[in-house]
């Protein structure tokens, strides 16, 4: 992509974190490309937020280097980095105006008092709640609030944005309509933006790159599509998404394809990416919604598809799609996500179930 060949505006070298014994964060090296919106996922105490706190020069590296701009910033001040922050709970100030709010940081750097206006009102356009200058914080809503905190954030004209969970204290239709919000605010500011959140579904919908992080280590980056479609490993597609996981011996070529002997007795074809031999210990991995499933009684498999015949052993209404648990005929549970406006199945009725050989995917066996 052409944007990975933009200049770093933050970077990671070699960036260790110890409390006492405790390990935070590893070893991270890391490149965040000017003007991208990059995301650090993974499950709480993973090393994002700590991360994210040490670019603001709320912690300090234990060992490594930090640059911003290509500065080096391990002793700078935090007052000192250009730098927009907006945290889960809008950390506004209760008993000053809005208006005083989103100021508060140009009041702080010496604005001159007619610019201020001019920038607070420029800032509250942006983010749609213009003419609220004058009401308090306990006024507004959750959304009106976080709005607030992104207006504070971004009227300084940071270098950096940062964004620790901003979203989690939000309900899920309003998340859905604060994630967007957000993401065409960074692409209007072209902001350099590093975001933390443990939500796969935010970091797949908004990023430019994600960081999968587990322990304090970077176990995979890349863009969206590739995180997913081409996970590094059994905790990045396990922690992205729905998938079925099942171990065998690589078998060897046939066609364009990698044929696997799995452990419960069944042979599939798969994606031949990667370096495999015959007799390799490996790991299978198939998304949930690259399943296809249809009734037993009604489809032939298809040719060169990998097919399995099970019944409905369990089904969850999610509105658009139904999740599906199949027990095949040697025992082994599938899980599959269909979209409701194709079919529907009852529990316990026999189907088949069929999976293209590009979309299993090997992994090194765990």
């Amino acid at each position: 992509m052409e944007k990975n060949k933009a200049p770093a505006a933050v970077q990671f070298k070699g960036v260790v974190k110890r409390y006492g014994k405790v390990v935070a964060v590893k070893k991270m090296d890391l490149d965040i490309e000017e003007g991208s919106l990059v995301t650090l996922l993974g499950p709480s105490g993973c090393g994002k937020t700590t991360l994210l706190r040490m670019v603001a020069g709320l912690e300090e590296p234990t060992e490594g280097e930090i640059f911003i701009k290509g500065k080096q910033v391990n002793d700078v001040p935090i007052h000192k980095r250009n730098l927009g922050i907006i945290f889960q709970n809008y950390a506004l100030f209760p008993h000053k105006t809005i208006f005083d709010n989103v100021a508060f940081g140009l009041k702080y750097r010496n604005v001159p008092k007619g610019e201020i206006q001019e920038k607070v009102t420029r800032a509250l356009e942006m983010v749609r709640l213009p003419g609220v200058e004058k009401r308090m914080p306990s006024q507004l809503s959750g959304g009106q609030q976080q709005r607030i905190a992104m207006a504070r954030a971004i009227v300084i004209e940071p270098d950096v944005l940062l964004m620790d969970e901003p979203l989690s204290a939000l309900d899920e239709n309003l998340r859905e309509e604060m994630r967007v919000e957000l993401d065409n605010l960074q692409q209007l500011l072209g902001v350099t933006t590093i975001f933390v959140t443990h939500d796969q579904r935010e970091a797949l919908s908004m990023s430019d790159k994600v960081v999968v992080m587990k322990d304090g280590e970077k176990l995979q980056e890349g863009s969206p599509e590739e995180v997913y479609n081409e996970s590094a490993d059994h905790f990045v597609a396990d922690f992205l998404g729905h998938s079925n996981f099942a171990q065998g011996v690589v078998m060897g070529q046939e066609g364009d394809w990698i044929r696997v002997k799995l452990d419960d007795g069944n042979e599939i074809s798969a994606d031949p990416s990667g370096d495999w031999t015959e007799g390799d210990r490996v790991e299978v991995v198939v998304r949930a919604q690259k399943l296809q499933i249809d009734l037993k009684s009604q489809q032939t498999p298809e040719s060169g598809m990998n097919h399995f015949y099970g019944k409905i052993a369990n089904r969850s209404y999610m509105g658009g799609e139904i999740s599906y648990f199949v027990e095949l005929e040697n025992g082994t549970m599938l899980h599959v996500i269909n979209l409701v406006i194709t079919k529907s199945f009852r529990k316990g009725e026999e189907v088949l179930i069929q999976a293209a050989p590009a979309h299993c995917r090997l992994l090194p066996k765990p």
